[in-house]
C-alpha cells in the first residue's frame, strides 16, 4: 500500500471530511495549534486513526505569536521550577538534534554588563547561564548544537548588537539557545507530519458540542452539520478550551511584541537579553527574523474576559517594550519606528492566585465530565511532551489498544519547495525587497494547507506582520493563489 502523502490540498480535505462523517475514527483532535498538530502526530504515529478539526486555519491562535525560541528553561530556573526547566532542556534537545534541525538555528543572547544591571541581575544571569549549560549536558546536547556560555568584551558585544549603547558598557554573558525559523510554519510541519502518518487534518470545521464518543461539527466552508464519531476525543484548543467545557477555569496572559527593521537595530547576529527593572527572572528580549525584522517582547499581562479571535497590542505594552529597549540603545527607538505588532493569549490554567506571571507553565491532561480528555497550559517548545502525555491518558482511560510513544525520534518532514513549483517564475521573489519565492506561495496551497491569500500572508510566510509589506503583496499572491486552488476544483 503506498504511504499517505504529507501534502494538504483541497481535494483531500474533501475526500477526508467525507471519511470523517462515515466512520469512526480511534482518536478526534479539536485544535489546529501546536498542542493539537503534536497530539495528531503522536497518535498516528502509534498506528491509532486520528481526525482532526480547526476551526480557523492552522497555527490561527496563539502557536504562531511565540517569541519564535525552544528554549532550555532559563526562566523557569531562576523561579526554582527545576522539573519545568529540566523537561524544556529535553525537549529542546529532541528538536535540536533529532525532530526538526531543519527548522531550528541555534541563537546566541547576550546579556549586556550596563549602568543600571545591578550585581544580583549580573550574578543572577551568570549563575542562571550556568545552570542551563549543566540542563544542556544532562539532556546530552552537544556544544556542536548550543556551544557554551561565556564572558565577551564591550567590543565583541556591541558587533553582535551594533545598536548597544558603548557608553558604561562592561562587555556581557553570551549563551546560545535554539530559534524556530517560524511557530507557524513548525505548527504546519507537525501537522503535515501527521498527515503523512495517516492523519485527517481538518481545517475550517468547528466542534459545536463535544462528548466521549465524538462531536458535532460545523464546516465553514459548506455550511454543513454533521457529526464526527471517535473512540476518544482530546480537546487541544488552548485559550478557548472552556468553551467547550463549562468545567475548565483558564487563566490567559497577553504577551505582546513589537516588531522592528533590523536595519535600524543595526542587523545585530545575536538577540539581546534586557532584564525588568529589579527582576531576576522576567526579561524583554530583542530578536532578529527573517525577512529582515527583530522582534521585540514580550508582556505577561492578565487578560480577563472574553476570548478575542486575535487579541491585539496595548498602547502600554506598546510603550513599556520600547522603553525597556531604549534603555540600552545608543539611538532610541521611536514609535513611529514600529512596523508592526502582535499578541498571543497563554493558555494558563487559573491557580487562583498570584500574578499571571507566577502562574505555571506545566501542562494538565484531565478527563472532562463529559468524558473527553483536556491537554491544558504548557508551552510550544514541550508541545509534543504534551502531546504524548495526552495520547497515553486517552488511551489508557479509553481502551484503546495504542503501542508506546514514538515522537521522540520521528523527523518532521521536508520538502524541496523549488524543485516542486509549477508556477511562473518560481524563484522570482513576490516583491520588491520581501524575500519569499513565488514557489513558496504556491506550495503553501498546494502542500501546506492554505485556503486563502490570508493563511499564505498571515501563517504561511509571515508577511502580514508588517501591514504595509502585507498590502504590497497581497495582489500577487491572490493571483497564486487562485490560479493554484483553479487546479482543485
Amino acid at each position: 500500500m503506498t504511504p499517505p502523502s504529507s501534502d494538504l490540498d483541497p481535494s483531500r480535505r474533501r475526500r477526508e471530511l467525507q471519511q470523517s462523517a462515515a466512520d469512526t475514527t480511534d482518536v478526534l483532535v479539536i485544535g489546529g495549534g501546536i498542542t493539537g498538530a503534536g497530539v495528531a502526530l503522536d497518535a498516528a504515529s502509534r498506528g491509532l486513526s486520528v481526525t482532526l478539526i480547526e476551526a480557523e486555519d492552522l497555527a490561527f491562535g496563539t502557536s504562531r505569536f511565540s517569541s519564535k525560541l525552544v528554549h532550555g528553561g532559563l526562566r523557569y530556573l531562576a523561579t526554582g521550577d527545576v522539573a519545568t526547566a529540566r523537561e524544556s532542556a529535553v525537549e529542546r534537545h529532541l528538536l535540536m538534534t533529532r525532530i526538526a534541525p531543519h527548522l531550528i538555528r541555534p541563537l546566541a543572547q547576550l546579556l549586556p554588563f550596563r549602568p543600571g544591571l545591578t550585581w544580583r541581575q549580573r550574578a543572577a544571569g551568570g549563575v542562571g547561564m550556568a545552570l542551563g549549560d549543566l540542563l544542556r549536558m544532562q539532556a546530552r546536547t552537544p556544544r556542536s548544537v548550543l556551544p557554551a556560555p561565556r564572558p565577551v568584551t564591550a567590543r565583541t558585544a556591541t558587533r553582535l548588537f551594533p545598536a548597544l549603547d558603548p557608553r558604561g558598557l562592561h562587555g556581557g554573558m553570551l549563551s546560545y539557545d535554539g530559534q524556530l525559523i517560524d511557530d507557524a510554519r513548525l505548527v504546519v510541519t507537525v501537522a503535515r507530519t501527521a498527515a503523512a502518518q495517516g492523519a485527517r487534518i481538518l481545517t475550517r470545521v468547528r466542534a459545536e458540542r463535544l462528548s466521549a464518543d465524538g462531536a458535532d461539527a460545523f464546516d465553514a466552508l459548506t455550511g454543513e452539520r454533521f457529526r464526527i464519531r471517535a473512540r476518544s476525543v482530546i480537546n487541544a484548543t488552548g485559550v478557548w478550551a472552556g468553551t467547550l467545557d463549562d468545567a475548565i477555569a483558564m487563566r490567559p496572559s497577553r504577551g505582546t511584541h513589537i516588531v522592528l527593521d533590523a536595519a535600524d537595530l543595526g542587523h545585530p547576529p545575536a538577540a539581546l537579553t534586557i532584564p525588568h527593572e529589579g527582576s531576576i527572572s522576567r526579561y524583554v528580549f530583542a530578536l532578529p527574523q527573517r525577512l529582515g525584522r527583530v522582534i521585540v517582547g514580550l508582556t505577561d499581562e492578565d487578560a480577563p474576559g472574553p476570548i478575542p479571535r486575535i487579541a491585539e497590542a496595548t498602547e502600554a505594552e506598546i510603550a513599556f517594550l520600547l522603553a525597556t529597549l531604549n534603555r540600552v540603545v545608543a539611538t532610541p527607538i521611536r514609535r513611529e519606528q514600529v512596523r508592526g505588532t502582535f499578541a498571543g493569549l497563554r493558555p494558563l490554567v487559573d491557580s487562583g492566585e498570584g500574578a499571571t506571571a507566577d502562574v505555571s507553565r506545566r501542562h494538565l491532561v484531565a478527563v472532562s465530565e463529559g468524558g473527553f480528555v483536556n491537554v491544558l497550559g504548557g508551552k510550544l517548545t514541550t508541545y509534543r511532551r504534551m502531546a504524548e502525555d495526552a495520547v497515553d491518558f486517552a488511551a489508557r482511560i479509553r481502551g484503546l489498544d495504542a503501542p508506546p510513544s514514538r515522537s521522540a525520534s520521528l523527523r518532521l518532514v521536508e520538502d524541496d519547495v523549488l524543485g516542486r513549483a509549477t508556477v511562473e517564475e518560481p524563484d522570482a521573489g513576490i516583491a520588491q525587497g520581501v524575500a519569499v519565492t513565488r514557489a513558496e506561495i504556491e506550495f503553501a496551497v498546494r502542500a501546506e494547507g492554505a485556503m486563502t491569500t490570508d493563511d499564505v500572508l498571515e501563517r504561511r510566510t509571515r508577511i502580514g506582520l508588517i501591514e504595509a509589506d502585507g498590502d504590497r503583496c497581497r495582489g500577487a499572491i491572490d493571483r497564486i493563489v487562485t490560479q493554484t486552488l483553479a487546479e482543485f476544483d
